[in-house]
């Protein structure tokens, strides 16, 4: 089973009112572990960033200025996710995020749907939390996932961040944890990753012979008040 959890930045919250994605980060899973084999791109949305995202993201227009346009990378990264299931937290943005881009980059590109199946955590998040707070951030809290290193909202520093809070939401595999560094020096390359080898053996305290007696004598107690004590019958 390949799974992609998929985070973008944009220039702004509607892609209806002209808004483009600035970046693309995701995180490959393959039977519920992490490969590394990760997509990061940042893209030139040929447009002006506003303040408002850039308050969100800190992606600057000046930082964007040397970046691939959207129809540059399309075919690349429709051929990273094609097949996998797509993990995003409030999936709706994304991917209507990327229909739209695909259509403007007037290569008869498919929808997503075309190209892979959605999970939105968000909504997954909200049936198993009804009433609690779902943001990314509050489920890092609920879930422990340590996100102090997250200053800005960054595409593949939150798909990374995701990666954890999912498989920790459903039950497994959180062996495998980032080795976050310069973000600019991972972009379009696979993240370490760190491998939990083994694990310390846990230690056992056995109780002395005070405690013994101590606990012989309370079973003394139950004793008295009922016909026998479970713990002290010979096994049949």
């Amino acid at each position: 089973m390949r799974q992609i959890v998929l985070d973008t930045e944009t220039t702004g919250i509607d892609p209806l009112e002209g808004h483009r994605i600035i970046e693309i980060g995701c995180v490959e899973m393959v039977d519920r572990k992490l490969t590394g084999n990760n997509y990061h791109v940042y893209i030139h949305p040929q447009r002006e960033v506003e303040q408002e995202a850039i308050d969100v993201h800190g992606i600057t227009n000046e930082f964007l200025e040397d970046k691939p346009k959207f129809a540059d990378i399309a075919e690349e990264f429709i051929a990273y996710i094609r097949g996998a299931e797509l993990v995003i937290h409030n999936a709706p943005f994304d991917v209507g995020f990327m229909d739209h881009e695909f259509k403007l980059a007037g290569k008869n590109l498919p929808v997503t749907s075309e190209i892979c199946s959605v999970l939105d955590t968000l909504e997954l998040a909200r049936k198993m939390r009804p009433g609690k707070k779902n943001s990314l951030d509050a489920l890092c809290k609920a879930y422990h996932v340590d996100n102090s290193h997250r200053t800005f909202h960054g595409a593949l520093l939150d798909s990374e961040i995701l990666a954890d809070v999912y498989l920790l939401m459903t039950g497994g595999q959180g062996a495998l944890k980032f080795a976050h560094g310069d973000e600019s020096a991972n972009e379009g390359k696979p993240s370490d990753i760190i491998r939990i080898k083994s694990k310390p053996s846990l230690k056992v305290i056995r109780a002395n012979a005070d405690e013994l007696a101590k606990h012989q004598a309370y079973l003394d107690g139950i004793e008295k008040k009922a016909d026998s004590v479970i713990w002290r019958k010979s096994p049949e």
